[in-house]
């Protein structure tokens, strides 16, 4: 209850607000889609990086899912042509496919970027569970961090990084 003020009349008023009642009804719960089981047991951890994108690569001894951020790869890098060829080139160079089940985070940057740090963190991790794999990942250029960013801006640029001012014409 609240008092409201009349401007004609100089007395307070009582205000009552309606309340309406609302059914609540009971949320559907449906599985999703995608159920995604983790694996649990020993694994080889790695982290790849690619611009500001990272990468943590968790690679467990057993067939099963491919995981991205608690999906199935192919629904996390929707929106990428031919994703699955990139991110299996580790294992098919190694020969080590099917062999895993890979579970990653990542985070930062886009898409493009945290594919190609997943990519890297794969091939540090075959490094760290067999050490002979690296004859085969670094004469494919999977074991180098590319280290390109965007230039960052300049105070005084005009809100760009290589952009400079107007020189007067007279």
């Amino acid at each position: 209850m609240a008092l409201k003020l009349s401007k004609k009349k100089t007395t307070a008023q009582k205000v009552v607000k309606k309340t309406v009642k609302v059914k609540k009804v009971a949320p559907r719960v449906q599985a999703p889609a995608g159920v995604v089981t983790m694996p649990t047991g020993k694994y080889v951890e790695a982290v790849g990086r690619r611009k500001v994108a990272t990468a943590r690569v968790r690679l467990y001894e057993s067939d099963g899912d491919f995981v991205v951020n608690g999906k199935v790869v192919g629904q996390y890098f929707n929106t990428i042509p031919n994703v699955s060829a990139r991110y299996n080139v580790p294992f098919e160079l190694t020969g080590t496919k099917g062999k895993f089940t890979v579970s990653v985070k990542v985070g930062g940057s886009g898409q493009v970027a945290q594919l190609e740090a997943m990519i890297h963190g794969i091939a540090r991790a075959l490094v760290k569970y067999d050490a002979s794999l690296l004859a085969l990942l670094k004469p494919a250029g999977l074991l180098t961090r590319d280290d390109r960013m965007k230039e960052t801006r300049k105070i005084g640029m005009g809100g760009k990084a290589r952009r400079s001012r107007q020189s007067p014409k007279r």
